[in-house]
């Protein structure tokens, strides 16, 4: 009897579920077939980028255009003052001695100075020992070792260009130098921190140092 019963509450389950899909018809999305991997539709496709900016003003905004005719050559400007323009003593030097530029200078005593595995020292000029004492009114001070510094300070490392014997001969000499356009003697002695030797050229230059009372000739 329930064997019987459950069948018929079955088949009128089944009857239910026709009835409702006549009356809700369900709509099923279309699926395209997956394109073939050699076909040209399957390939994708650059997109061209148009630049859409507008030029605005542009005869305003564009550079002026410079003829040649309108150009002048100038003079160069005077130098601000006259440390760099003291003019260099005539060499003397041999023949085979050339102007080379030594690089990374240091000084070990006031007019002497060790580069690129060469000892030099400053023609016509005297160094201050590093040792030395000076008096000044009664008061010492260490002037040696103050000129050395002052050298050094002063070439800070830069080039200096020197005329100097070829590079077989590392003998320690005694050459004419410059730093830039100055020349590396005479501004030595106008500063007092070296003396000028009897036969060169630098004794005016001495003078005014002493009158200055500057370096070793002045205060500590």
């Amino acid at each position: 009897m329930m064997i019987a019963v459950a069948s018929l509450e079955l088949l009128v389950g089944i009857l239910l579920l026709g009835k409702a899909a006549t009356l809700f018809p369900v709509e099923r999305a279309a699926i395209e077939p997956a394109p073939d991997v050699n076909d040209d539709i399957a390939q994708p496709r650059g997109r061209s980028i148009v630049n859409s900016a507008r030029k605005i003003a542009e005869d305003l905004i564009a550079p002026p255009r410079i003829e040649g005719t309108d150009m002048e050559r100038v003079d160069p400007r005077s130098p601000l003052g006259d440390l760099g323009l003291a003019s260099r003593p005539k060499s003397s030097m041999p023949r085979d001695w050339r102007e080379t530029l030594l690089y990374r200078p240091v000084a070990t005593t006031s007019a002497g100075f060790d580069s690129m595995g060469r000892k030099l020292f400053i023609s016509g000029t005297q160094g201050v020992e590093p040792d030395r004492v000076c008096l000044f009114h009664d008061v010492s001070w260490p002037c040696g070792q103050r000129a050395r510094a002052a050298f050094n300070n002063w070439m800070r490392g830069r080039a200096l260009n020197c005329f100097v014997p070829p590079e077989v001969d590392r003998f320690p000499v005694a050459a004419t130098c410059r730093l830039g356009k100055q020349d590396v003697g005479a501004w030595l002695v106008s500063n007092g921190w070296a003396q000028a030797l009897p036969s060169g050229i630098y004794g005016k230059a001495e003078e005014t140092a002493k009158t200055a009372q500057m370096g070793i000739f002045g205060p500590p």
